[in-house]
């Protein structure tokens, strides 16, 4: 179905013709096929001569000449020419867009599915927010950017597992326990007045303290603190879990694994899992007694000069190596992090992907070392990092929440524009890049807002098969009828446009695969949609083009075929993002 890929295996078949196959093997790996970036360049574009000719020993243009001899004897090449230093450029026949209109309508909603996964385990983890409270916006692109890039990876044909870490083993939760404890007070009659700093203020957790009132009164007080902070932990963890998970709900957001962070320190029959990671580690040479360089600069107050257990990822391509274990005898957070890596790699876990925030950008080079220590490749970690999420109304900043203390919900977010529009939008600008997300941008019905842009297209599909049904009564419109349509009566320019950017959607989807490049659909989809709206634009000047035509039903057929296909490739990649496809818009 990935055209582009059919003309790179007809490219390496002529290369093998003209016998420079041997000189250029690992050329051949670079030769790509291509949309030209000016279309009035033609449908394709390759720039195989350019690097193939320096091993072949050719001139690239006298190699691109051969080339394009040999593809133009394609039936599905209409012209070949030559460009620049040897960039071939290809425009394909009518016949060969109608036959591959066929082909979408076909497949229908498995158009642009591939098995560049083979089913292989990959685990996409993402959020994993402190179980401290209800996510935030800044927790919000994450949770859209990891899961769109799960659902892409299904689609190009991984076995996905959506995972979720739950941090409930670090101090965080103490702090938790006991500002919950204090509502707890609250919900019996005390005064507590002012939240003291560094307690978690929010009035989110009024209603635990008001649960553990109803389940044991003043019970609770009476305890001696080890017994009781056990009890507050626990409550508070599931409680801020049970929030967290409704938040993700409205996001639309659901992860297979939630896995506690706590049970690689819980000890069974005295050993926990990060006192075995530790053991293999050392075996392998990975884990030593040792003392570090003090860092470079100011020493910071808390630096002790001692001999501790540290993990040599400086092996592995890390700029030092790191502590394992704590002066106190605790471990680090680093040693839960090697235990966890190791854990889903014991899982069976061919790949793994984590989606961070911005600030995590310093846990890139040893998570890539942990990778290559345990599984021997780096390459089986990729790490996403979210820039932050500044929201605003109409150009000001937004306040923040109330009910938070310190930030804005995702819920707040998501209650006043709507789970659709904060998905796409989400996905609107590369991770890496700052996102500004405005209110009144993101709900506005116009070319500016894309999601509504997107969307709109989608909801002209069927609002021209609603059309059609009125004005040419009679007109098959089953998908039976529409595989029965004349696609060679599509030849007007605008109707090819939109078949070659509907034929560059398997294309991207492998590339976006590839990279975990989730965002390259949303921007696809605007210009997929963009097209549309263009062409439905010249069918109000040219009354010939438009998609319903009452004195000719074959034609009107094969248009509809056309958006037929359209409203699949929308549809589809719409769900990625994680977005609906309406059938109408108000």
């Amino acid at each position: 179905m990935n055209l582009f890929a059919e003309f790179e295996d007809k490219i390496r078949a002529i290369v093998a013709e003209l016998d420079i196959a041997s000189q250029t093997p690992l050329a051949l790996d670079r030769v790509v096929v291509e949309p030209p970036r000016d279309p009035a360049h033609g449908d394709l574009a390759t720039n195989a001569a350019l690097v193939l000719a320096k091993p072949a020993g050719l001139n690239p243009r006298e190699l691109a000449g051969r080339i394009a001899g040999k593809l133009g004897e394609d039936a599905a090449v209409e012209t070949t020419e030559i460009a620049g230093p040897g960039f071939i450029n290809l425009r394909l026949s009518k016949t060969f867009w109608a036959n591959h209109l066929g082909v979408i309508l076909a497949a229908g909603s498995q158009y642009g599915r591939t098995g560049l996964g083979a089913g292989r385990h990959v685990n996409v983890e993402y959020v994993s927010a402190n179980p401290t409270g209800p996510m935030h916006v800044g927790h919000c692109r994450g949770a859209v950017v990891g899961d769109a890039l799960a659902n892409l990876l299904e689609f190009a044909g991984y076995d996905v597992t959506r995972e979720y870490v739950i941090n409930d083993a670090g101090v965080q939760i103490d702090v938790l326990a006991r500002s919950v404890e204090l509502r707890y007070r609250e919900a019996l009659g005390e005064t507590i007045g002012e939240i003291p700093s560094g307690l978690y203020p929010g009035d989110y957790l009024v209603p635990v303290g008001q649960a553990l009132a109803g389940e044991f009164g003043d019970k609770l007080k009476q305890m001696d603190e080890p017994a009781r902070m056990e009890i507050l932990r626990d409550r508070s963890v599931d409680a801020m879990m049970a929030l967290i998970r409704q938040d993700l709900a409205v996001l639309n957001v659901n992860h297979e694994v939630f896995f506690s962070e706590r049970t690689l320190h819980e000890k069974q029959n005295g050993v926990s899992e990060i006192d075995r990671m530790l053991e293999e580690m050392r075996v392998r040479g990975f884990v030593y007694e040792g003392r570090l360089p003090p860092p470079k600069g100011e020493l910071p107050e808390d630096w002790e000069d001692r001999e501790q257990t540290l993990f040599k990822s400086t092996e592995v391509g890390d700029d030092m190596d790191r502590p394992l274990v704590k002066s106190d005898g605790s471990y680090t957070y680093f040693a839960a992090d090697v235990a966890y890596f190791k854990n889903k790699y014991d899982r069976g876990f061919h790949r793994m992907v984590y989606v961070l925030g911005a600030d995590h950008g310093g846990y890139v080079k040893r998570l890539k070392a942990v990778a290559k220590a345990i599984a021997g490749d780096e390459n089986v970690l990729d790490v996403l990092l979210c820039q932050l999420v500044k929201l605003y109304r109409n150009g000001e900043p937004v306040r923040m929440s109330k009910r938070s203390g310190d930030f804005v919900t995702l819920r707040d977010v998501v209650d006043e524009v709507g789970t659709d529009a904060v998905r796409f939008m989400m996905l609107y600008r590369k991770p890496e890049a700052p996102l500004d997300f405005d209110y009144a941008k993101v709900t506005e019905q116009s070319k500016d807002n894309p999601v509504f842009y997107v969307q709109y297209a989608h909801a002209r599909t069927k609002s021209v098969f609603r059309q059609a049904g009125e004005e040419v009564p009679g007109l098959d419109l089953s998908g039976s009828g529409l595989a029965r349509a004349d696609l060679g009566l599509l030849v007007d320019e605008g109707e090819i446009a939109l078949i070659a950017k509907m034929a560059e959607f398997p294309r991207m989807l492998e590339q976006a695969a590839r990279a975990d490049e989730p965002h390259r659909i949303a921007f696809y989809l605007y210009e997929l949609a963009s097209e549309l709206h263009q062409h439905w634009s010249r069918g109000k000047e040219k009354p010939e083009l438009r998609f319903v035509n009452q004195d000719n039903a074959n034609l009107t057929l094969a248009r509809l075929a056309m958006l037929k296909g359209l409203s699949c490739v929308l549809s589809s990649g719409l769900a990625i993002v994680g977005a609906s496809a309406p059938d109408e818009m108000r």
